[in-house]
């Protein structure tokens, strides 16, 4: 080895280990941008798509495969952007190592880049100073903020022997350190590397995955019998493909994904006009099914800030003399949180003290206090001596039952400081000062209102277990305390309130155990050791006061002190969850009944009752237009919002087989009574289907009564443009065969009368199968 305490370590010996270990920075994995684009083409829809197009380019139909590939490029360009931020979290852990360290190389001091450093480099902490890897103080002594990093609120004293963390603060204090680990090595970059892997199941994708499969399941056997039949009756082949593509394309739920992230965008401008800002959009979506909140404790339900709570006065003195002779062993000059609690608590309460310091010695950890020498007016000298029990203990006089009342404070999770007075050497007992990091005011309401909307609260902190259990009581968490030990994949979210003395690995563990037991897992935090369990969460929330690595890991960012964004944001998620079940719903019912509806036509007609063309024509017409409901008019659910896929497919088959009745009772009309042709009894199922969807979108928006709530704006202009478009084009004779004025306007009235019968049989329907 090359390197000495004296020197440090060579430039030679330097390159050698930063080869050997390789730079002082995060490995970045986040795939390239057309890599992530590409992706997007992978799927169950995507496939649906990419096959319909691969059918009518076969078949030299070209418009309608230009059709068809211009919806799959919609859907996927807007997913593309959706997820653009999928790397922000790792981008922000790389900014949050320092750029610049002092290191000594070759004897001398030196400022390289913070990327350079290597294990074995002796690097200098000034008094601000943000750790650049993890090292040892080898002299001088420093006191460190790592509660970005530990969830510690109280800084913590590292002297020779100590070890410090990349990404800690030093506030008071300077000291040499040797490095020992650096980049992915350290505490920091192990973090990051959990951030990296963190990956929860999102609610959304199920859902999609989830209508997508059900309507491949009903509507793929179906659609196998429509194909069977017709080769069986010795449809010509053209047909037989024609009828293939049509069903297809009448599975597809086209517009599916991108009504999800429209409905999300629309939820991320009512959250940012009240100070909420999403860095993923789907984390709207997700805060709707949110039914635990894993909170931090220190800078999250607490305000991170030392304060003080409580002043125990000894006989002799009083409460303000108490403060007053603990703000005169105080520094002014040190960023001591203590120290600085402790002299704005005297500034308030105690007048101007008559005392003069003659001497004063600044904390020192070794000693665990800090010291005072003042002359009073008569010229009398006073001893004060301020700093931990234990060590004031020993060089002072104590009440009997001193022991006792610091017991009880630090009880109450206050950490408590002791007093002591004299003319030299004869000290004193003058009194206890407690302090404690309190609850933000608003803590204990929302958590309250959480629980009204059946969201059950938990606390996750690096402190200590009695002061969790004291913030957690003022706060209104229930629940015994959790050992870190207990924390495995069996673990019940209603066995424990508190989870204290937790490191990151244990925060990312608990969410992923929580998320096993099929909860929907929210995470609120603002420091470095929060990201990886930000990051699992489904919805991961950080707060105003975010490191950048916990804001980008998190899915839900507040731009205003507290958390009374949270309770919005689980409110507005279950308003845009209230207009997708909407919309998936009317879906479904559409496609099982437009598929059944084509196998009913061709065993009636014995040919197709809807062409490619036309179904095309409909996905853009109906589907798209329907993405309307993204801006209607919705209540929050009472309780978490969930995906019932099964009991919504139910309810989506027997009200498709009651509009599959009225679209075959048209048919029939057109066929037998009316006499109409092939071609013009594909106009006429063309618009008694989509002026049967318009039905049955006013239908199910809601699950009361149809005219219980008045549709948007944007609804019914969609309404009215879907039905002039087609009304038009059936008139006209454009893409189809015309139809007369008289028979266009009897259709749409039979509609409007069959929406009212509907309706009547809606309201049983959507109770029996709890669609809510």
């Amino acid at each position: 080895m090359e390197a000495t305490i004296a020197t440090g370590l060579t430039s030679a010996e330097a390159r050698r280990r930063l080869a050997e270990f390789g730079p002082n920075a995060i490995a970045d994995q986040t795939p390239s941008p057309w890599r992530a684009f590409i992706a997007k083409f992978w799927g169950p829809l995507p496939w649906m798509l990419e096959a319909a197009v691969a059918l009518q380019l076969a078949r030299g139909a070209y418009f309608e495969a230009a059709a068809i590939g211009g919806l799959l490029l919609f859907n996927t360009t807007l997913g593309f952007i959706q997820e653009g931020r999928a790397g922000a979290a790792l981008t922000a852990l790389k900014k949050r190592l320092a750029p610049t360290a002092l290191v000594r190389r070759d004897g001398d001091w030196v400022r390289i880049s913070a990327s350079e450093l290597v294990p074995g480099d002796l690097i200098r902490l000034p008094l601000g100073a943000l750790v650049p890897a993890d090292a040892t103080i080898t002299s001088g002594s420093v006191m460190v903020d790592q509660s970005m990093l530990t969830g510690e609120s109280v800084p913590a004293d590292a002297y020779p022997g100590n070890q410090v963390h990349a990404g800690s603060l030093v506030r008071r204090g300077q000291a040499i350190a040797e490095v020992t680990a650096t980049g992915s090595k350290t505490y920091f970059g192990r973090t990051a590397e959990l951030v990296r892997v963190a990956h929860a199941a999102s609610t959304e994708q199920a859902a999609i995955f989830g209508v997508t499969r059900n309507l491949a399941m009903v509507n793929g056997a179906i659609a196998i019998l429509i194909v069977v039949y017709g080769y069986a009756t010795a449809l010509p082949t053209g047909d037989l493909i024609r009828l293939a593509l049509t069903v297809l394309l009448a599975t597809i739920p086209v517009a599916l994904p991108a009504t999800f992230t429209l409905s999300a965008a629309f939820a991320a401008q009512a959250l940012a006009r009240r100070g909420v800002l999403l860095t993923r959009l789907s984390a709207a979506h997700e805060a709707a099914a949110m039914d635990v909140l894993c909170a931090d404790k220190t800078g999250t339900l607490t305000q991170n800030a030392l304060e003080v709570i409580d002043v125990l006065a000894m006989p002799g003195f009083d409460r303000d003399r108490v403060l007053a002779l603990a703000a005169l062993a105080s520094s002014e000059a040190d960023q001591d949180p203590v120290d600085a609690a402790i002299r704005e608590a005297a500034r308030q309460t105690v007048p101007d003290t008559a005392e003069r310091i003659l001497r004063f010695i600044p904390f020192d950890p070794s000693t665990k206090t800090s010291e005072a020498l003042v002359v009073d007016r008569k010229g009398n000298e006073r001893r004060i001596i301020k700093g931990a029990f234990e060590a004031v203990s020993t060089v002072a006089e104590m009440p009997a039952d001193a022991r006792r009342m610091v017991d009880n404070l630090a009880g109450q999770g206050h950490r408590v400081i002791a007093v002591a007075t004299g003319a030299p050497p004869s000290l004193r007992l003058a009194g206890l000062v407690a302090l404690s990091d309190p609850p933000r005011e608003e803590s204990a309401g929302l958590i309250g209102d959480l629980r009204g909307m059946g969201v059950r609260t938990v606390m996750v902190t690096g402190d200590s277990a009695v002061t969790a259990a004291a913030i957690a009581g003022k706060v209104g968490i229930a629940g015994a305390v959790c050992p870190p030990e207990r924390i495995s994949d069996d673990l019940s979210a209603d066995e424990f309130g508190i989870f204290a003395r937790v490191v990151p690995e244990e925060k990312f563990r608990l969410v992923e155990a929580l998320q096993g037991h099929g909860h929907v897992v929210g995470m609120c935090g603002d420091g470095v050791n929060d990201a990886p369990a930000l990051r699992q969460a489904q919805i991961g929330i950080a707060v105003s006061s975010a490191t950048d690595a916990a804001k980008a890991a998190a899915g839900m960012v507040m731009t205003e002190p507290g958390l009374a964004g949270v309770v919005f944001a689980v409110r507005e998620g279950r308003i845009g969850f209230q207009r997708l079940l909407t919309y998936a719903f009317n879906m479904m019912v559409k496609k099982f009944e437009i598929v059944l509806f084509l196998a009913v036509g061709l065993a009636l007609t014995g040919h197709a009752v809807l062409t490619p063309a036309l179904m095309v024509l409909m996905l853009m017409t109906n589907d798209f237009l329907a993405m309307s409901l993204t801006t209607d008019r919705a209540s929050p659910a009472p309780s978490p919002s969930k995906w019932r896929m099964p009991n919504i497919t139910a309810a989506a088959v027997v009200l498709g087989v009651f509009k599959l009745g009225f679209s075959t009772a048209v048919l029939e009309i057109g066929k037998f009574q009316l006499g109409l042709g092939s071609q013009e009894l594909q106009t006429l199922a063309f618009i008694t289907l989509v002026f049967g969807a318009q039905a049955i979108l006013y239908v199910v928006r809601e699950r009361r009564h149809m005219w219980s709530s008045k549709p948007s704006n944007w609804v019914l202009a969609s309404s009215a443009a879907d039905v002039a478009i087609v009304s038009a084009l059936a008139l006209s004779g454009t893409l189809m065969a015309p139809l007369p004025w008289r028979l266009v306007g009897a259709v749409f009235l039979a509609v409007a009368v069959f929406a009212l019968v509907l309706d009547q049989i809606k309201v049983p329907v959507t109770a029996a199968f709890k669609v809510e």
